[in-house]
């Protein structure tokens, strides 16, 4: 199973050149759950424990460098969050489940599940009384000062009368209760835990360092939205304010405490630097000017950042720490044009677990030990896609009509899929919309080259990742100058000639699937077809349904209206696909979840009937058991299999 360095460029080369023309894998090879979804190395470096999909449900193996293939622990019918080690003799599993809460509300609830080396469940994570109200219990660090670990994270405790704010099920609803979060040290052997600080009313998470202790507490006004961060530097005993921002949006400017040096990492006068507690001075840290939207890669065994990525066809890395550097340079020079992401890493940080991954090239988990100059695979995310031939993706850029530039994705179908014909295009608007599509394998962008059609995936303005600014030209325009960038893509493509940009369909998911339907309803005969998952049809609808899941007054509700531009009941119609149903001219697909929490089934019933009252084409499809991220496999390949016969009616490569 182990590979010298030497040898494994050249197995990447053969894999590539030892493809063939083939008929294209089925819909299940693309719509399973990755086999491998994330993986960690104990601190010792010992074993690498591996959390996966199996059909539709989770499974946790726990491998040693001598037994790759130990038994898997059946995880059930749940979402796979992530995976991380207390020590070296616990895995933590942390698991999603849905909940109904009353007759209306369902709730997404995140658990952490403790496991030994042995494959053996043996407790839930602060999972008794007050603690069940939480949606989440994020874990905040790990210790084992002491010989024992412990783990650190949000739990309950009772406030002598304050409301516990919007943290738990029974505050969404509306409902005041007398408990505030409060820290928890939690063994996990038994999953019982001790409080170690009470937080305020407005506490929302700590940080803590290695050791356990407490050192940064955020906080968020319920009534102003205002952020605040209160530090508690090293042989103190007291919080203090540190930094305080004057809306919920201002939260974007802190990236975490570091550890080493007692200090916050903060973005201010146009780039990134440390801010001590102990007294509040400030010096650079990092690339010399600012990244758009940069992400921080931590050491979670030092509490210390190890390098800043940012970036815009890929993630490029400024590394700050040159060890850590030096472990990924040598994996870059191995896979070459792949994207290599470091996962996981012993404490002596010999072993390295990466994440090798590519547009082309469904992502493979490896084993990086750096003393013996060895790479292991733990495993292929998508296994049944081995050899496949898949679409070729490239960065374009083209001008939106006010003159703004749009970055894109576009991705051309293996040349056995086309028979030399130019491909119809898909367009596929991501969801968000403040998020944005990454340079790594996408399943349903692969799945469609695979069938004939090229896929344009345009990073239209309030896409993340581009800068304030971008983000910002934006707010407000659902349905508008977003809308009007997918088409601008389009007509570049038309004017470029490599696709038959003139017969055009628009497929999204989540705000991707608001795209496609206010591509059919708002701009009609734009497109031959339109493909909506889990998408939004009514904004006003929108709003009530998440006022009354997350509370009236939520910083998340008030960050969407400006999203939204929900200037007026006029404006949310008017941008309001359901409301625009006998406009429609081409054919419509609403696929979705009966268990979606994030964007409420009842959004495509919504449509579905305004669509049947005007006379317009359209199919409904709804995924029993289903969310709003299709986690099961067989919901997933469904999915596919739908969209695949629908396009084959509306859209035929042929």
């Amino acid at each position: 199973m182990r590979r010298v360095l030497a040898a494994s460029a050249a197995a990447v080369v053969l894999a590539a050149a030892g493809q063939g023309a083939a008929a294209p894998p089925p819909a299940s090879a693309f719509g399973r759950i990755p086999a491998v979804v994330q993986a960690a190395i104990s601190p010792d470096g010992a074993r690498v424990a591996v959390l996966g999909g199996h059909n539709d449900e989770r499974v946790l193996s726990i491998a040693t460098l001598d037994q790759p293939n130990l038994p898997q622990l059946r995880l059930g019918e749940v979402e796979a969050v992530g995976v991380r080690w207390a020590g070296d003799d616990y895995v933590l599993a942390r698991l999603a489940y849905w909940e109904q809460v009353g007759a209306r509300v369902a709730y997404r609830f995140e658990r952490t599940v403790a496991v030994t080396p042995e494959g053996k469940a043996v407790s839930r994570l602060l999972d008794s009384g007050a603690n069940n109200l939480l949606l989440s219990q994020p874990i905040l660090g790990v210790t084992t000062e002491g010989g024992k670990p412990r783990v650190l994270m949000t739990g309950l405790m009772e406030s002598g009368g304050a409301s516990s704010g919007a943290n738990t099920r029974l505050a969404r609803k509306g409902v005041e209760s007398d408990f505030v979060l409060a820290l928890w040290s939690v063994d996990p052997a038994t999953g019982r835990g001790s409080i170690v600080e009470r937080g305020t009313y407005d506490t929302t998470s700590w940080e803590v360092d290695p050791s356990g202790a407490a050192r940064v507490r955020l906080d968020i006004d319920e009534l102003t939205h205002a952020f605040s961060i209160r530090g508690r530097a090293q042989g103190r005993s007291q919080y203090s304010q540190v930094w305080k921002g004057e809306d919920f949006a201002s939260r974007r400017a802190y990236y975490g405490y570091s550890a080493p040096d007692d200090a916050l990492i903060m973005a201010e006068g146009g780039r990134l630097v440390k801010r001590r507690l102990s007294d509040g001075a400030v010096e650079p840290f990092g690339p010399d000017v600012l990244p758009n939207n940069p992400e921080l890669i931590w050491d979670e065994h030092r509490g210390a950042v190890v390098g800043v990525t940012a970036g815009a066809e890929k993630p490029v890395v400024a590394w700050t720490d040159p060890q850590v550097g030096a472990a990924h340079a040598t994996l870059a020079k191995v896979f070459k044009d792949r994207r290599v992401d470091l996962r996981s890493w012993s404490k002596d940080r010999t072993r390295f677990v990466a994440r090798v991954s590519g547009p082309g090239a469904p992502g493979v988990w490896y084993l990086f030990d750096t003393a013996r100059k060895e790479v292991s695979p733990l495993g292929d995310e998508y296994p049944e896609l081995a050899g496949a031939q898949l679409g070729a993706t490239r960065w374009i850029t083209y001008k939106a009509r006010d003159g703004l530039e749009i970055p894109a994705y576009l991705t051309l179908p293996p040349a056995a899929a086309t028979a030399g014909r130019k491909p119809p295009l898909v367009v596929l608007p991501h969801g968000g919309p403040r998020a944005r599509d990454e340079y790594e394998f996408e399943y349903l962008v692969q799945f469609l080259a695979s069938r004939g059609y090229a896929v344009l995936q345009p990073q239209f303005r309030g896409s993340w990742g581009f800068g304030d600014a971008f983000e910002e030209a934006g707010e407000g325009e659902w349905g508008g100058k977003m809308q009007t960038d997918l088409l601008d893509g389009v007509a570049a493509l038309a004017a470029q000639g490599e696709v038959d940009a003139a017969r055009a369909c628009i497929v999204g998911a989540s705000f991707g699937g608001y795209s496609a339907l206010a591509g059919a309803a708002l701009y009609p005969g734009a497109y031959r077809c339109a493909a909506s998952i889990a998408g939004i049809a009514d904004l006003g609808q929108l709003l009530l349904e998440q006022g009354r899941a997350y509370g009236r007054a939520s910083a998340g509700l008030e960050e969407l209206r400006v999203m939204i531009g929900a200037a007026s009941p006029q404006k949310l119609a008017d941008t309001s696909p359901a409301q625009h149903a006998a406009a429609v001219q081409a054919p419509v697909l609403l696929i979705h979840g009966d268990k979606d929490t994030v964007v409420a089934p009842a959004q495509s019933l919504r449509m579905a009937e305004a669509l049947k009252a005007a006379g317009k084409p359209h199919e409904l499809v709804i995924l029993e058991g289903e969310n709003h991220y299709l986690t099961r496999s067989s919901n997933r390949t469904r999915t596919l299999e739908a969209l695949e016969a629908f396009l084959a009616r509306h859209l035929p490569v042929s």
